[in-house]
């Protein structure tokens, strides 16, 4: 998929409506989970992204802030967001729990 096109979400953007569900994208475009849930609003949001797993089973959630992921539209304005974390990386971060 390529980003370059896609339209940048802005800060008032960064909620739990515009971002439950979105796939999360790391280097080299490989899917590595998607966002289960949100904490916060605005500079402070969190978002907890069930990363691995298969259809929810055996993933496992990690929190990260919101500012650290690229979140965006694609052409059929579905968001989406890119990070520069590895799958592996994620994994080996703390388990959320809420």
């Amino acid at each position: 998929m390529d980003h370059a096109t896609h339209i940048r979400l802005q800060e008032q953007e960064l909620n739990e409506v515009n971002l439950t569900g979105a796939t999360v994208y790391g280097p080299d475009n490989e899917r590595i989970g998607h966002v289960a849930h949100v904490h916060g609003s605005g500079a402070e949001t969190q978002v907890v992204i069930d990363v691995g797993g298969f259809l929810g089973i055996g993933s496992k959630p990690v929190a990260v802030p919101a500012r650290d992921l690229d979140f965006m539209r694609d052409d059929s304005n579905s968001v989406h967001a890119v990070t520069h974390w590895t799958k592996d990386q994620l994994k080996d971060m703390p388990e959320h729990r809420d």
